[in-house]
């Protein structure tokens, strides 16, 4: 018997478009918040921003991981599954990856002049390393973390499938998911000492496990998302408000615990900070989920419509928005006067917006104009496609990242 296939779920491109702004904060804040403000009066703004936004990359991967187990998960684990599900990934995720990732590798190398104190074979077999490790420039790690979960998928879907079939419940990966992670990072700190922990699939489990929880307990949990506060039970009151409430909290303390580090005035343990992140971040993903579903019942039209699209082109503006902050920041050095506090202020806040609605601008006329463009920008948004069918929720792109930081 066919399947059914499952509801289309539009409040997952409002997901997408708070975790892309949300990339793009922590992106265009990086230098003020590193090093080159902290002697500045706005230095906390520019840590609160760094810091408090830092929630992209693995709300993405919740996302993902939401995605594919609520289409997959109803479905067997057989060959034309598998065929089918890496066909899409290869062509609308790891292509785009690898030609990406060598035209930012000609970017750097022209910048910093490699190509003047190393052959070509060096620079071939630092382009293959880069490639395998996700580090040709510093956004592209999230692409290689998601192809390492695109492999384990199956494994995973088959798992909880075997678990549904002996009547297992499915929650308990997210505790498993959460060892794993805990494990992987203790084994790091004091055995590994990956200097880009990061960059590898062990450090996102819980997000992933969770991701996968909340899809397949979906229906239960869209009750306590689409329905009013007016109307709401007790219990999901209660929820709201301590999720709402403890993502507020953590959120602060994560930001503190970075000011106080970067300032000097304190310096916490790593698993502190471990500790924080993946609570504020596992909080994140849910109250972005929550705010998605609120936004698209109570916003506007202009709002849900323009969110919307920007949660489309999220991937594509993932890709190339390091591209119009590595130009914007070329200016810099140019601020000078009395007011240069005032300036850099605003310097960064346009950086902001300028990664953001020039990239926007950008790639949806690369859409609409180049019919190549998905090769190199992901598949292209249903929106914009002309006289074809709307495309299942499952894209290669939408299930994937949609990307971010």
């Amino acid at each position: 018997m066919q399947l059914q296939a499952k509801e289309r779920l539009p409040q997952l491109d409002l997901f997408r478009a708070f975790a892309i702004f949300s990339v793009i904060q922590v992106h265009a804040t990086s230098y003020a918040a590193g090093w080159q403000a902290l002697e500045a009066p706005g230095f906390y703004f520019y840590n609160w921003m760094n810091i408090f936004f830092r929630i992209g990359t693995s709300s993405f991967i919740f996302l993902s991981s939401f995605v594919l187990f609520y289409n997959y998960y109803d479905k067997p684990v057989n060959q034309s599954l598998i065929g089918r599900f890496y066909k899409k990934r290869l062509t609308y995720i790891i292509l785009p990856y690898i030609l990406v990732s060598f035209c930012y590798f000609l970017v750097v190398v022209w910048i910093q002049r490699d190509f003047l104190n190393q052959s070509v074979a060096q620079l071939l077999q630092s382009l293959v390393v880069k490639l395998l490790t996700g580090t040709a420039y510093t956004h592209l790690y999230f692409i290689f973390i998601s192809i390492q979960f695109y492999i384990l998928f199956p494994l995973l879907l088959g798992l909880v499938q075997w678990m549904r079939n002996r009547n297992w419940p499915a929650f308990w990966i997210f505790p498993a998911g959460l060892a794993v992670q805990w494990a992987f990072f203790f084994w790091n700190k004091y055995h590994l000492e990956l200097p880009n922990k990061g960059s590898y699939a062990p450090s996102y489990m819980s997000f992933y496990m969770l991701g996968a929880v909340v899809a397949i307990y979906f229906e239960p949990i869209k009750a306590w998302l689409t329905t009013a506060w007016n109307q709401a039970t007790s219990r999901q009151k209660i929820g709201t408000v301590l999720l709402w409430g403890s993502w507020l909290i953590l959120s602060f303390v994560d930001v503190q615990l970075y000011y106080a580090f970067r300032t000097g005035a304190y310096a916490a343990g790593t698993t502190t900070f471990e500790l924080v992140w993946n609570a504020h971040l596992l909080l994140s993903a849910l109250v972005l989920m929550k705010a998605a579903f609120l936004m698209h019942r109570k916003g506007t039209k202009f709002w849900v419509r323009a969110l919307t699209r920007l949660g489309e082109l999220s991937f594509a503006i993932y890709l190339f928005h390091p591209v119009v902050l590595l130009v914007y920041r070329m200016f810099r050095n140019r601020l000078a006067g009395d007011q240069i506090a005032v300036a850099y202020f605003f310097f960064i806040l346009g950086g902001s917006a300028c990664a953001l609605f020039l990239s926007w601008i950008f790639v949806q006329v690369c859409f609409k104009r180049l019919p190549f463009a998905s090769v190199f920008l992901g598949s292209v948004p249903g929106s914009l496609k002309r006289r074809k069918e709307q495309p299942l929720q499952d894209t290669a792109s939408s299930a994937s990242v949609n990307v971010n930081m």
